[in-house]
């Protein structure tokens, strides 16, 4: 299918913002059209293509909400990388790649049980078969990325972002991976926001336990807690259990889903019930 998309300029410092979800998101899709087994990053690769050609220094690459798991070959391939059945992966020719940076919101690896397909697959459209099939060539590729190019990105924390697009932007455009909610945090001042501050409310859409592993819930969190303030959380559902957001630093966690409310009803309701979550955080305090 083709899509139109873009990134943003950053023209003071020749940046390119590239949001990987414009090209190959999940929000593209409808729910019966998802199948990672034949997704591809391809257009991602073509923004970055097209950043690098405008004359981008620097990309900033966001992978949240990928409807792939094809462990960034697709973006290479835009890029002029060549995947033989068999042989060395081979590399582009004439092709400058500008810095680029990963901003990753998961610690997850590339392969495994907690890998790109093991926990993301399902969500974008895979069987269990096609699961284990995901991680078989997740796997497999990661064998070739450090036969071809001597990269160990298996095992990278973060390398599993993306469906695999972190550890393909390590592999193939030099990418380097950072946290996304702390660069985010970092541009908007968060930190000097926080001083003196009792309290930050943050907000997520499904409160659970990928909330708390390297997500904005997890970032807030931690500067919070550095600033000896305390957490608070407002979110469309909460998955995990009291002890559970406890352990991870937030000390208020608030639903909007009521238990039996359906998430049509929650979010037409989304307005009032927001405002019924606040009052409660206020009258616990």
């Amino acid at each position: 299918m083709k899509v139109k998309a873009g990134f943003a300029w950053l023209a003071e410092s020749k940046t390119a913002v590239v949001e990987m979800a414009v090209a190959s998101g999940l929000p593209l899709l409808k729910p019966e059209e998802r199948n990672p087994m034949i997704a591809t990053t391809y257009g991602t690769g073509e923004l970055i293509k097209a950043a690098a050609a405008k004359g981008a220094r620097k990309i900033l690459l966001t992978v949240g909400g990928s409807a792939t798991v094809d462990g960034g070959v697709g973006a290479a391939e835009a890029l002029g990388w060549t995947f033989p059945v068999s042989g060395k992966i081979v590399p582009p020719k004439n092709f400058t790649m500008p810095e680029v940076d990963v901003l990753c919101d998961v610690t997850n690896p590339l392969c495994g049980p907690n890998g790109a397909a093991q926990v993301y697959g399902p969500q974008k459209g895979a069987t269990p078969e096609m699961v284990e099939e995901l991680d078989s060539r997740l796997r497999k590729l990661s064998e070739r990325i450090f036969q071809t190019l001597g990269k160990n990105v298996r095992d990278l924390p973060g390398a599993g972002a993306a469906g695999g697009l972190a550890a393909g932007a390590v592999a193939f455009m030099n990418g380097r991976l950072v946290r996304g909610v702390d660069m985010v945090m970092s541009t908007i001042g968060l930190a000097k926001a926080l001083d003196g501050a009792d309290w930050v409310l943050t907000g997520e859409g499904k409160f659970d336990s990928q909330s708390v592993q390297g997500k904005v819930v997890d970032g807030v969190a931690r500067l919070a807690k550095e600033a000896g303030a305390e957490t608070g959380v407002i979110a469309g559902c909460v998955r995990l259990k009291e002890p559970e957001w406890r352990a991870a630093g937030v000390s208020f966690a608030a639903a909007l889903q009521a238990e039996g409310m359906s998430t049509e009803e929650s979010m037409r309701r989304s307005r009032e019930l927001l405002f019924a979550a606040a009052a409660s955080f206020v009258q616990g305090l």
